[in-house]
């Protein structure tokens, strides 16, 4: 590959109208596809999140949870089959930009074990980087050695991919300005957090969990710690409000936006 890959997330509050089930955000999916367009990146891959595609139906079925019983097969069926409509609607917005964007199936070359990527098939990811296509995958439902199934997030998905491919950089793009000291949607004295390390985001975490608290940040806590194996090894990562235009295609092109920037010390 000429120049290394840049690794970009999307989030499903983003794409997806979080508050009814199965609902998309055409009007997002469009200017998202517009400003990374723009953008041009030489080497993109893209991963997308489940939203309100994914979320609910993973939850009804408790897939989180492996298998249990045989009424959670259909659950696994209906699971996968959402999150590949919500990928051939990205992929269609892509296309649509003359993005030359093709949808690649998690659960059809990951096997995870006790609910971690344990093998990867990645020669057609390669291949198509290589070709100049922008490949798009996802969090997904994927067979487990341990568990029998289990659910392959997004945010674990982006991680591996940047190590895999020895990315350049992550960018994550949410429903949020970044990484707040508490939870911006219900407390007003929320402050940004636009620098962070992975030592940083360790004490933070700890310091929630000894004072018995949850991740009052909504889960970001969380989903921040399944990027630091990509932080670790040199990868920087930029999270960004997605929801708002053009930040996605600033963080693209490597100019000033507002967002919280993780790097290793």
């Amino acid at each position: 590959m000429s120049a290394k890959p840049v690794v970009l997330k999307l989030g499903g509050s983003v794409i997806t109208r979080k508050e009814k089930p199965l609902t998309p955000n055409l009007p997002a999916m469009k200017r998202l596809a517009r400003e990374i367009s723009k953008a041009a990146v030489p080497q993109l891959v893209l991963v997308h999140g489940g939203g309100s595609f994914g979320h609910p139906l993973a939850k009804r079925y408790s897939l989180e949870k492996g298998f249990r019983d045989s009424s959670q097969l259909l659950g696994f069926s209906k699971t996968h089959q959402a999150m590949v409509v919500l990928n051939r609607m990205v992929v269609d917005a892509l296309i649509q930009r003359n993005i030359p964007a093709v949808g690649l199936q998690p659960s059809s070359c990951a096997v995870s074990k006790s609910g971690r990527i344990h093998t990867m098939e990645d020669e057609p990811l390669r291949r198509l980087l290589e070709s100049g296509f922008v490949p798009v995958l996802y969090g997904d439902t994927v067979v487990d050695l341990d568990m029998g199934f289990s659910i392959l997030s997004g945010d674990q998905l982006v991680a591996h991919l940047a190590v895999l491919l020895n990315a350049n950089r992550v960018i994550v793009g949410i429903d949020e300005d970044g990484l707040y000291s508490c939870d911006p949607k219900v407390d007003p004295s929320a402050r940004l957090i636009s620098h962070a390390t992975p030592q940083e985001l360790k004490n933070m975490r700890e310091g929630l969990e000894k004072a018995k608290t949850p991740d009052v940040t909504g889960g970001m806590l969380g989903k921040i710690a399944e990027l630091m194996p990509a932080v670790e090894r040199g990868v920087s990562a930029l999270i960004v409000n997605a929801a708002k235009a053009n930040n996605v295609y600033r963080a693209l092109k490597g100019e000033s936006v507002v967002g919280t920037l993780i790097e290793k010390e």
